[in-house]
């Protein structure tokens, strides 16, 4: 039984397949919702930490950067708190009774946590198709989850466009009129 469906969430375009695909997994089971949102440096769109040089030639400048990115780390949390909001009015008006947090952390090990501690039954989160050396080098939170849940994992993968070139009209034989 699915009683406790943690959905961790981001900014990106998938973000509302994964709250569609929780919300109807807790409405036909009678579910809870914990719908998370990390805040990581390692997320798109969050803020870039201002560099600092070993020679401090204009004294002022440092804590100038400093405030920048405070004001806009501050926006960055805020706006993701109106996502959480905006998603749980969404389940609760659907009558589906529904929590929300925003934790600070790396993604992959806190939403393990949290579903450890939350008693989670089920985590709902989405794939988001690094490939190659980006998923190298940045992780794959996504896996990071699947390996260390305490609990079983959906994954929404995100909707593969065709491309004009694909393995299927590579591998067609091409008429030839002589």
């Amino acid at each position: 039984m699915l009683k406790n469906i943690l959905v961790a969430l981001d900014r990106s375009e998938m973000g509302q397949q994964v709250f569609e695909q929780a919300l109807a997994l807790a409405k036909a089971t009678q579910g809870n919702l914990l719908l998370v949102h990390i805040l990581s440096p390692e997320e798109d769109g969050s803020p870039n930490i201002p560099m600092v040089s070993s020679y401090d030639y204009y004294p002022g400048l440092s804590g100038q950067s400093f405030e920048v990115y405070q004001k806009e780390w501050d926006r960055f949390k805020d706006e993701g708190v109106r996502i959480l909001q905006s998603y749980s009015a969404k389940a609760n008006t659907a009558g589906v009774p529904t929590q929300f947090q925003q934790i600070l952390g790396s993604p992959g090990r806190t939403i393990c946590k949290l579903a450890a501690t939350w008693n989670a039954d089920l985590i709902v989160m989405g794939h988001r198709g690094l490939g190659g050396l980006k998923e190298f080098f940045l992780g794959s939170v996504s896996n990071y989850v699947l390996h260390h849940a305490p609990c079983s994992v959906h994954i929404v993968h995100f909707p593969v466009k065709e491309q004009a070139n694909s393995q299927d009209d590579l591998q067609k034989p091409q008429e030839v009129s002589v």
